[in-house]
């Protein structure tokens, strides 16, 4: 099987959607489908505000867990070409993308929408990323799905 391109980070870095989308666009790639997570300054339904987000990980358990969402997008979705999954961490203001999630394949048509989808919930369900909120209201760590377990491999 030949060798597609994959980012998997944490980083504190600026996301740049379209270098990151450079390096995993190959010669045979007709399509990419990318989310970009991006902080709230307002929560509608909520009736909340945000003045900024702190996003915290331990890196290598929560890469290594990003190199497994890809592993399991590759499973589901062999056409699929190049993978990023990148979580920016630290803190970040309302208007900032905090995580991007991007596939690429040779045609709209393979699959490559449903793989970005499932891997940012994937991500939401098993990658150990910590946020806190602060706004008017105070600040509060906001509990993700995944909690660690004795065990778990990273």
């Amino acid at each position: 099987m030949a060798e597609f391109p994959l980012i998997v980070s944490i980083t504190e870095d600026e996301l740049d959607i379209n270098s990151l989308l450079e390096k995993v666009t190959l010669p045979s790639t007709g399509a990419a489908a990318i989310f970009a997570g991006i902080v709230r300054g307002e929560t509608v339904r909520e009736n909340r505000d945000t003045s900024f987000l702190v996003y915290e990980a331990y890196k290598p358990m929560a890469e290594a867990k990003m190199k497994q969402v890809a592993d399991e997008i590759r499973e589901r979705w062999p056409s699929v070409e190049g993978i990023v999954i990148t979580q920016r961490i630290g803190k970040l203001m309302p208007q900032t993308p905090t995580v991007v999630i991007a596939c690429t394949a040779a045609h709209r048509d393979t699959g490559v929408f449903d793989a970005a989808h499932y891997g940012i919930d994937r991500l939401k369900e098993i990658v150990p990323v910590w946020k806190k909120e602060a706004g008017s209201n105070g600040e509060e760590w906001i509990e993700g799905h995944y909690q660690p377990k004795a065990g778990d491999d990273f």
